[in-house]
């Protein structure tokens, strides 16, 4: 199976669309934890913990571990995600051309997906879209507030740059394993996107901390089936993934105690599990 695949049943076995973000952020990490040789694994390893059963993906974002500890605790962080049965997405934003893309695509043999920048081309993803059995999502149309300074720009055909990323990705699709990242602070555009591509898996940022729209995000980030689909590990399942991070990870900023900082957060993830079931 490929990546999709396996979300797929990991969605459907434990009843979650959630994607938990994991940026340890190092000035937001609880103190107890200053004097352990990799605060940001064992932050981590905690969350996991307090997380795991809501859970369909976990996605660590490659800026809070570039520097030498920091990918010793990724590595440490994928493989006990992963000793817990929950896929791992890197979201790094690679792409570049030549032998740069292929060393950025090595990312792929530690995780199980990725996060690219659809700017340059298709030859800047090809190392990563060749990777059948991992998952790729493409940049299309971002969270932040300026996104629109390029995504929104009208082209010469009528479309938008997003409209003809996802066009685009759709064509690069054929492996079945490539996604888009559509944010849910943008529900029109969510919605306009997910018609135009209605059987690619959608990533969908800013539930969380940004305030984004909840059942957008269910009602068009999951895939539909294509019509000849009737078997396989798909087949019912609408595959996606509604991403949260600081909402979830620092919930219990101001907790007391260790196990009430840690509890806040596995009750942080299980209401927005909760919260986007009710759409699903």
């Amino acid at each position: 199976m490929n990546f999709f695949d396996r979300l797929a049943v990991r969605i459907a076995e434990q009843d979650t669309v959630v994607s938990v973000g994991l940026d340890p952020d190092p000035d937001r990490i609880p103190e107890f934890l200053a004097d352990h040789d990799l605060p940001r694994w064992a932050f981590n390893r905690r969350i996991i913990d307090a997380t795991h059963e809501h859970a369909a993906c976990y996605k660590p974002n490659a800026a809070f571990y570039e520097d030498g500890d920091g990918w010793r605790a990724l590595r440490e962080t994928v493989a006990y995600a992963h000793g817990k049965d929950v896929p791992v997405l890197l979201d790094a934003k690679r792409a570049d051309i030549g032998n740069t893309t292929r060393q950025y695509a090595t990312l792929l043999d530690h995780v199980d997906a990725i996060t690219v920048n659809p700017y340059m081309g298709r030859d800047s993803l090809d190392p990563f879209l060749s990777r059948a059995d991992k998952g790729v999502f493409v940049l299309c149309r971002t969270s932040n507030p300026g996104g629109q300074d390029f995504q929104d720009l009208e082209l010469a055909s009528g479309e938008t740059l997003y409209e003809r990323v996802a066009a685009m990705a759709d064509l690069w699709n054929e492996h079945g394993n490539v996604g888009l990242v559509v944010g849910a602070t943008t529900p029109d555009e969510l919605a306009e996107v997910r018609e135009q591509v209605p059987s690619l898996p959608f990533l969908v940022p800013g539930v969380g901390a940004q305030g984004g729209d909840a059942e957008a995000a269910v009602e068009y980030g999951l895939s539909t089936l294509d019509e000849d689909e009737t078997d396989g590990p798909r087949a019912g399942v609408g595959v996606g993934l509604v991403n949260s991070s600081r909402g979830i990870i620092f919930a219990g900023e101001n907790a007391r105690t260790e196990e009430e900082f840690f509890g806040a957060a596995g009750q942080a993830a299980k209401r927005l599990r909760e919260r986007l079931n009710r759409y699903r």
